[in-house]
């Protein structure tokens, strides 16, 4: 095994990434960079699907660093992910990255490096009053939506036509620094059949509901998080503070959010199936290999 190599353990929810990942970075002196876009979030615990207890003595990093409430982007993934990543390798250690946020993964291992775009207060104040649908056919406008991610709220959307827009006022700076690519990288894929994740995304969606999700958002909001700042965050953060502020029954919330985790679990597929079309080669292995089996296929992958 190779000491240098850095281990990337992905896949789409409920595959079981997290428990596959804790025992590769135990078994090779490893410590977890997360790549999940909403496990930033301090407070933010059973609908990000933290599971913090399965860490153990393995050292993590990219967890709780940031309030709830907080819009956290790409640009700051990057340049804190890749301090994380060099302070690991300086340890003589070695750096498992695990997550699905595919957009995450993707763009470390490419190394892009992107400008930080500062708020622009007055097209803020220009769009504030526009509908998501209006937001949407601007940002159409300016780039080709390649997902629906950026358009998932008025907030994403406008921070979305704010980076468009910087970008296009300041080409030199969107032509960004020269990427610089993880080339040492070893990327394992966590493969789970379409119903059998289905079933798991059942399951877990029910058992984090009644391990208090809910009180969980209520807290959220009684500590002064705004409700439209949950929602932003999509998926349980959406659909249960819709539910606890009055706008949806508990009916509507359950089917609308369990829906939405499918077509999010799926949109994780589509993803990592384009990276391997550009050129990443994921070793794809079956989500109920027993752990210590997993590892030693990674092994010998490293």
């Amino acid at each position: 095994m190779n000491d240098q190599k850095i281990l990337v353990i992905t896949g789409p929810t409920a595959s079981g990434k997290t428990t596959l990942g804790v025992a590769c970075a135990r078994a090779f002196g490893g410590e977890i960079v997360s790549a999940d876009s909403r496990q930033l979030y301090r407070g933010m615990d059973l609908g990000t699907g933290k599971d913090l207890e399965e860490y153990g003595d393995v050292p993590y990093h990219m967890i709780d660093i940031v309030p709830a409430g907080y819009h956290y982007n790409l640009f700051e993934y990057l340049r804190d992910a890749r301090a994380a990543i060099a302070g690991i390798s300086g340890r003589g250690r070695m750096p498992v990255i695990v997550g699905g946020t595919g957009l995450y993964v993707e763009s470390l291992l490419n190394g892009f490096y992107l400008p930080e775009v500062p708020v622009n207060a007055p097209l803020r104040a220009s769009l504030q009053d526009k509908s998501l649908e209006e937001l949407t056919a601007i940002l159409s406008s300016m780039k080709k939506l390649h997902n629906t991610t950026d358009v998932d709220t008025a907030k994403r959307a406008i921070r979305a036509i704010e980076i468009a827009t910087y970008y296009h006022d300041h080409p030199e700076e969107a032509a960004g620094t020269k990427p610089r690519p993880i080339d040492n990288a070893v990327i394992v894929g966590v493969d789970i059949p379409r119903d059998e994740r289905r079933k798991r995304i059942s399951h877990r969606l029910k058992a984090r509901i009644d391990a208090g999700m809910i009180d969980e958002v209520k807290s959220l909001i009684a500590s002064g998080v705004h409700p439209d700042d949950l929602i932003y965050y999509g998926l349980e953060y959406k659909y249960l503070t819709e539910f606890v502020i009055g706008r949806i029954s508990y009916c509507e919330m359950i089917v609308q959010l369990e829906t939405a985790i499918h077509q999010f679990a799926k949109r994780q597929m589509t993803w990592f199936r384009g990276m391997e079309r550009r050129g990443h080669h994921i070793h794809w292995i079956p989500y109920n290999t027993p752990a210590d089996e997993f590892v030693s296929m990674v092994n010998d992958l490293l």
